[in-house]
């Protein structure tokens, strides 16, 4: 893919170096040249020093052609700014805009702007690491509503079915990776001491999840 990050600080380099590992076609845009030396000597994309919602700067980034692109500034309003002009204007496929702002996030989202909200999601994360240690978070959906979590099955777990830790509603176990191998399991499939199990689960049942791990 030809992806476009706008934005060369922590997050936009760390972005653009794992772009490139994996082999994709990366323009950075910043207004700073300085900042890409964030990137350091071996990166071998595309450096376009400018303002990331400037239409002849996205052009000479070649934004007609981009599969994607993500504006990852500091400013919401600049991130905001090359999202819509990128697809809007430009019919990129897929854009995405970091948003400090949570209220903004959701009115962004609600235009068909794809937001990532690193304060809901620093807050939450701090939260489930305060609160339940013992739950690792993977992803969010929607504003939270429902979390992707990774648990590793407890001794207390083995020989007990997934049946025993699915909660209707609120908690629904869709992958178990036993021995490196991933397998989606029935009810009655048992679970075995150092399985990584994966499930959805809403905020309301992590406490809940908690418990019945106790048991």
């Amino acid at each position: 893919m030809k992806i476009i990050v706008v934005g060369c600080g922590r997050v936009g380099a760390q972005l653009a170096q794992v772009l490139i590992s994996e082999k994709h076609s990366v323009v950075v845009i910043d207004k700073n040249k300085d900042a890409f030396k964030r990137l350091g000597p071996s990166f071998n994309g595309q450096m376009v020093e400018g303002v990331g919602f400037d239409k002849d700067v996205l052009l000479k980034a070649g934004v007609e052609k981009a599969d994607a692109l993500a504006s990852v500034t500091n400013g919401d309003n600049t991130n905001i700014l090359a999202a819509l002009v990128a697809k809007k204007m430009f019919k990129v496929p897929q854009v995405v805009a970091r948003i400090y702002d949570p209220l903004r996030a959701e009115i962004y989202r609600r235009m068909g702007i794809p937001t990532i909200s690193t304060t809901v999601w620093g807050a939450n994360r701090i939260k489930d690491i305060l609160c339940h240690p013992a739950i690792y978070t993977e992803m969010a959906f929607g504003n939270g509503e429902i979390e992707l979590v990774e648990i590793e099955a407890p001794p207390q777990l083995d020989g007990r079915a997934v049946r025993d830790l699915s909660i209707t509603l609120e908690c629904s176990i869709f992958c178990i990776v036993r021995d490196s191998i991933a397998m989606i399991p029935t009810l009655s499939t048992p679970f075995k001491k150092g399985d990584k199990i994966y499930m959805a689960i809403s905020p309301f049942g992590k406490t809940k999840l908690e418990q019945m791990l106790l048991l």
